[in-house]
């Protein structure tokens, strides 16, 4: 079911809580997998690592931890009190991770896309 954010001025974090607030009341869910549609980069493989359904996971690139990221639903309480722009990197500093190969590279710029083709075909 698509949702349409109108607050989407605040940043990722009112994004992060329209999408969990859309399955929070789902009883069969284990979690949430937050990502990015600009990061090509991505696999399938990547994500099905990520979901655990036990841990946090986040993806791990540039030395630091990032999105893709995994959580359970656990964390749903945590992910409704995110504020602002910088979405759930705060949670995911500390969590286990998942290596992503040029996880850095999103889709920006016509650079971007020009390195996503070098590297991606």
């Amino acid at each position: 079911m698509p949702v349409i954010n109108e607050e989407w001025k605040e940043g990722m974090a009112s994004s992060i809580r329209l999408g969990v607030r859309a399955l929070e009341s789902a009883r069969d869910v284990e979690g949430v997998l937050l990502m990015t549609c600009d990061q090509p980069a991505v696999t399938v493989k990547h994500l099905r690592q990520l979901m655990t359904k036990v841990e946090v996971k986040a993806s791990h690139y540039a030395g630091r931890n990032g999105i893709p990221a995994f959580f359970p639903k656990e964390y749903f309480n945590k992910l409704m009190e995110l504020k602002g722009d910088v979405g759930a990197r705060g949670l995911l500093a500390e969590a286990r991770y998942e290596e992503l190969e040029n996880g850095e590279l999103d889709i920006d710029t016509a650079a971007d896309l020009a390195r996503a083709r070098e590297l991606f075909g």
